[in-house]
């Protein structure tokens, strides 16, 4: 089939789709148009209704309970399950992956379906040799029965788009699927969207990174509030105009101006500190590292996914398994660090790359996320002191502008934004001298960011010292006073913040210096 004949029509039509939760109307009248085969994306702050939308076209929630029409392929379609969204065609990959993390590929292919069993048994050896064509259709080369558990995250969101087109999918959405990807996996993926586009797979791809939006897809559509704001053709669109879109006023500006805040004040000194890779002690996942940290900066670390940063500053706060060896000085005195109570007691806080697996405790509230690391100030006797704790956790609210209705509700109520900012008021509260950031604006929207930024910089005149790992070059180059550039487990480059560009970090960051 021909390009010019694959999107004549729409594979896709959602109309006037409304849909309200107790005081909330998360989607207000949206409409989508979405060719066939083309790649659509849908792009939009946090809360902006992007979630619902698709949520609705995958069945999650059922027909009934919000009003407005979906049609696919010319029919309407009142899907009651999930089930029946996929029997249409609609796959949709989160991002936090669905995969059965001990089982195979070909088991993860198949898990869910009986077809191709006889009384109840499996003939693997016919599944396997059927997943094989899907495995090697989305370009992995490992074996059906490899586990799962033994892949990188880019490796698993492959094997995801393998079920997915098992299952016969006509229109695959894709949620935030670069987020935790490296350059070279998203090419891939977009390599493979972009050949899935030729044999008519239509693909709506949702993203907070607009520059990936704009190099990956055809069409952009633009939420906020609730409501669709326009929808045109990539070549329609530039970055400053999407974020104008998004946020509702003009951002020309997405980083706050800052002033070298820097002193002369060492406060974290790292000499040739090592980590050996888990049973081993031969093997490194970095070594030879050495650093200063002054107070009032913010000390960028950056480089290629891989180059061990998560590693280094997960190791400064005790977290990471492994042996370490070097030095650690915090404000002139040598301290031992082996668990995260070690740095915490020198004034240490983390931040984490992952908050929802590592920074966060989803089953808890907004208090107990961010008294997690304070608690021993409301004990008195095994008892806590609520009131002291609802006390000194509403000045952290207050002072961040954590967007909640009341303290007690889940964590998981709130944006990625505002969870970020529990974080924040977490560390705030044990009153530290040193943060480690990892990634601290991942899969948060622009306003979110700007905001962590101006709460970043406002910690800076407190006298904390930051330390950030950042894989988004501008944030490095914007929010950096010196930047450290890693490659292989080695800091090859250290750079104070002056004229320094894109293209000079690549140099170092790739090994073409």
């Amino acid at each position: 089939m021909d390009e010019e004949d694959i999107v004549t029509k729409y594979i896709l039509e959602v109309k006037d789709l409304t849909k309200e939760f107790p005081g909330v109307i998360a989607l207000d009248n949206v409409s989508l148009h979405v060719k066939l085969g083309e790649i659509h994306a849908v792009i939009g702050e946090n809360g902006a209704g992007k979630s619902t939308l698709m949520k609705i076209l995958s069945g999650v929630y059922p027909y009934g309970t919000y009003k407005g029409r979906v049609i696919i392929d010319g029919s309407e379609r009142h899907f009651r399950n999930v089930r029946e969204s996929e029997e249409a065609g609609v796959a949709i990959i989160y991002q936090e992956l669905a995969l059965a993390n001990n089982l195979s590929i070909a088991e993860n292919i198949y898990l869910g379906t009986s077809k191709g069993s006889k009384y109840g048994i499996i003939n693997w050896d016919q599944k396997n040799h059927e997943a094989s064509e899907w495995i090697r259709y989305v370009g992995l080369e490992e074996q059906p029965s490899t586990i799962v558990m033994d892949l990188g995250v880019g490796k698993q969101q492959l094997v995801e788009i393998a079920k997915a087109l098992s299952k016969k999918a006509k229109i695959l959405i894709l949620d935030e699927p670069t987020a935790a990807l490296t350059e070279n996996e998203v090419e891939h993926l977009a390599n493979i969207l972009r050949d899935l586009k030729k044999k008519g797979i239509t693909s709506i791809f949702i993203s907070h990174k607009i520059q990936e939006v704009l190099k990956i897809s055809d069409t952009v559509t633009v939420i906020r509030d609730g409501k669709t704001i326009n929808t045109l053709s990539n070549y329609e669109l530039n970055e400053k105009g999407i974020i104008s879109m998004m946020v509702g006023r003009d951002f020309s500006h997405r980083f706050p101006e800052r002033k070298y805040q820097k002193t002369d004040q060492l406060i974290m000194e790292v000499k040739n500190w090592k980590l050996a890779k888990p049973k081993s002690l031969d093997k490194y996942v970095f070594k030879d590292i050495n650093f200063k940290l002054y107070r009032g900066e913010i000390l960028g670390i950056t480089g290629l996914m891989g180059a061990g940063r998560t590693e280094l500053v997960n190791s400064l706060f005790g977290v990471y398994g492994g042996e370490t060896s070097g030095e650690i000085y915090v404000c002139g005195q040598k301290v031992m660090i082996k668990t995260p109570e070690d740095a915490i007691r020198r004034g240490i806080g983390l931040l984490t790359e992952d908050r929802k697996r590592f920074g966060l405790n989803l089953s808890g509230s907004i208090r107990s996320n961010i008294s997690l690391a304070s608690i021993a100030k409301f004990s008195k006797y095994g008892y806590i002191n609520e009131n002291k704790e609802i006390r000194e956790c509403e000045k952290y609210v207050d002072s961040l502008k954590i967007k909640m209705t009341s303290l007690d509700n889940l964590i998981t109520k709130l944006s990625g934004g505002n969870q970020q900012k529990v974080i924040l008021a977490r560390w705030l509260m044990v009153n530290p001298t040193i943060l480690l950031v990892d990634e601290p604006t991942r899969g948060i929207d622009v306003g979110a960011k700007y905001e962590i930024y101006i709460l970043m910089d406002a910690l800076l005149k407190n006298g904390i010292g930051i330390v950030m790992v950042t894989s988004e070059l501008p944030e490095a180059l914007s929010m950096s006073d010196r930047v450290l550039i890693m490659r292989e487990g080695r800091l090859v480059k250290e750079f104070d913040n002056n004229n320094l560009t894109e293209e000079i970090i690549m140099k170092y960051a790739t090994g073409s210096d």
